[in-house]
């Protein structure tokens, strides 16, 4: 095993590391003010952004599921690597090359796995593309030309060609220095009666990257009549490959479906290579799997799914059975979008890539914009299957459709719909229509109403955290005065361990300007993670004051802190008076009573500076 990697060299990972450019390359980040960034966190499905990124003491903080870090600790999260190993994967990214307190330069086996794997695929996919010029690999050559692709089209998307050999590829990653277990492991050959053999054998190769542009897979097309497997071959469930959270072709589409608002969902890899080539950048397509959450989720974090429901998502399906089929099921994840989703299918059965053929670049994009809402064709195509020449059809239909007008959850889209099915049904009675979707749908509707709202925090918690998050973020507005409040002003348990670790780390007065320096400062007196996570979180949260007036801001919060404090000395001045017989007890009651009126002239003079109060 490797040494320790030096702190200088962690250090310097950091520096040139920036977080905006590491997380922007997993999801779309937009300017949020204030110099932090947002956009919809990678962790967990959400529907408007609470993932916050500040460049400026390089952390991020989600404060829908409160994950938070730095860059490594993105890495870690987003990759699924140990620190050492993101460590390494940063280190790589910046050219940096690390040492280790217990034996110099680092040798590549001595790597993280993930890394190690990630070269070998690299490796793969540098061999096949070698070999798609051979003479023996023609049937692929003309595999591609019948379908319109041409050298230039393939060197772009790096497709390649597997020898009909046994071991052409194993020994080639062999020769390179990968082991037999790694080869295996990450899918690239399978174990045979005297070793590893190779997966792939004869077959037309696109290599799948994630989307930061790293191999991670291959998939496969037969050519051979001889061979005897399935028409497409993927690389199967490896460290690096996880068929339900990848998407073909994501690499190159992310930032056009960024800039566009609009993903295309496609069926294969050529349909996504047609679909670029014709002037739809946007086309992604599963891998051996169909369409479920985990795609949603990528592809969400680059549309940077919002309530305006500006964006698109379109799915182009074969117009025959299996492609309404497959439609149908696509509309059962629909409203996991915000964005408006969309089918477009094409008439007489052609995929893209078999459009572009036979009607041009032209035809393609003019698919994709004849799309329909995927409500309307969902609700269209349930119908259709009924006879609405007669009542009994028209009602059966209506009752089969209800279901799905029923749960779209916004109110007033739901009401267009079943003015829309009543019109398509030839009723011409919405009343009957809406009450018909309603007594179907009824239960759905019933779960929709009891949702519950999430709570407001009290106002001297809002207050509370306000000050801490300058505490934290601009240590020298608040200084002295800060550093002179009690532990006991702090009323929730969270704060109160943000001001144990402030304190611990020698007050606000220590922080001078903040930065970076003091941030890592904090969360080295952090006692636990979930107090780290506490001060990633306050390092990261927008603060509700511009720039020029934070210095005025800073004072007035602390005047609301302080005022709450005397509040509170207030409140059990007046229970302990009400206590008192000032018969029985005359100097006590008289005590408190000069105590009570001091607080109360103290609580106007910090009412007048204060705020939120």
């Amino acid at each position: 095993m490797a040494g320790r990697i030096r702190d200088v060299d962690i250090a310097l990972v950091r520096e040139r590391s920036p977080i905006a450019d590491v997380i922007g390359e997993h999801i779309q980040l937009r300017n949020a003010g204030g110099g932090n960034l947002k956009g919809l966190c990678p962790f967990h499905d959400e529907k408007s952004p609470s993932f916050n990124v500040t460049p400026e003491r390089g952390m991020y903080f989600c404060f829908g599921c409160a994950e938070g870090g730095d860059v490594i600790t993105f890495v870690e999260k987003i990759e699924h690597l140990s620190f050492h190993e993101s460590v390494e994967r940063l280190a790589q990214r910046a050219g940096i090359q690390l040492q280790y307190e217990q034996g110099g330069y680092v040798p590549k086996r001595d790597q993280g796995e993930r890394a190690r794997l990630i070269e070998a695929h690299k490796a793969a996919a540098e061999f096949y593309v070698e070999r798609l010029f051979s003479p023996e690999a023609a049937p692929g050559r003309r595999f591609l030309s019948e379908r319109g692709f041409e050298r230039a089209d393939a060197e772009l998307f790096g497709v390649g060609y597997a020898p009909n050999e046994w071991e052409a590829l194993t020994r080639h990653l062999l020769g390179r220095g990968f082991t037999a277990q790694e080869i295996v492991k990450g899918g690239l050959a399978k174990e045979g009666r005297r070793g590893p053999i190779d997966r792939f054998r004869g077959r037309l190769i696109w290599p799948i990257r994630d989307a930061t542009g790293d191999v991670i897979g291959f998939g496969a097309r037969k050519l051979l009549d001889s061979d005897d497997g399935p028409k497409y071959l993927n690389t199967p469930e490896s460290p690096l490959y996880k068929k339900s959270q990848v998407l073909y072709g994501i690499d190159l589409a992310k930032r056009e479906i960024s800039k566009r608002s609009q993903a295309v969902i496609v069926e294969g890899y050529t349909d996504v290579m047609a679909c670029y080539l014709a002037g739809v950048p946007t086309a992604v397509a599963t891998c051996g799997t169909s369409f479920g959450e985990e795609h949603i989720k990528i592809l969400r974090r680059f549309l940077l799914d919002q309530s305006a429901a500006t964006g698109e998502v379109i799915f182009t399906f074969d117009g025959d059975a299996a492609g309404q089929k497959a439609a149908l099921r696509a509309f059962a994840d629909e409203q996991k979008f915000v964005t408006q989703t969309y089918v477009a299918v094409q008439a007489d059965g052609l995929d893209p890539c078999d459009l572009r053929v036979k009607q041009g670049d032209a035809a393609v994009r003019d698919l994709v914009a004849s799309r329909e809402p995927l409500f309307q064709f969902a609700i269209r195509s349930t119908i259709s299957r009924y006879d609405l020449r007669t009542n009994e059809g028209k009602i059966a239909a209506l009752d089969a459709a209800a279901p799905i007008v029923a749960g779209i959850k916004d109110t007033g889209l739901r009401k267009r719909y079943a003015i829309d099915l009543d019109r398509w049904l030839g009723f011409m009675d919405e009343r009957f229509v809406i009450q018909r979707i309603a007594e179907v749908g009824g239960a759905q509707v019933a779960r929709r109403q009891r949702a519950p709202q999430a709570a407001l925090a009290e106002p001297h918690v809002r207050v509370e955290g306000e000050l801490l998050k300058l505490a934290v973020q601009r240590p020298a507005l608040v200084g002295p005065r800060f550093d002179a409040l009690d532990a006991g002003a702090f009323t929730t348990p969270e704060h109160a361990a943000i001001h144990s670790v402030i304190t611990a780390a020698g007050g606000a007065v220590a922080g001078g300007p903040g930065g970076r320096e003091w941030v890592d400062r904090l969360l080295e007196q952090a006692p636990d993670e979930t107090v780290r996570g506490l001060v990633t979180k306050f390092a990261v949260e927008a603060i509700k004051a511009d720039a020029e007036v934070e210095q005025r801001y800073g004072t007035e919060l602390l005047a609301a802190v302080e005022g709450i404090a005397v509040d509170r000395a207030i409140a059990q001045v007046k229970s302990r008076l009400q206590r008192l017989n000032p018969v029985e007890e005359p100097e006590e009651h008289r005590r408190l009573f000069g105590e009570l009126l001091g607080l109360e002239r103290q609580r106007k003079a910090l009412r007048e500076g204060a705020v939120g109060g």
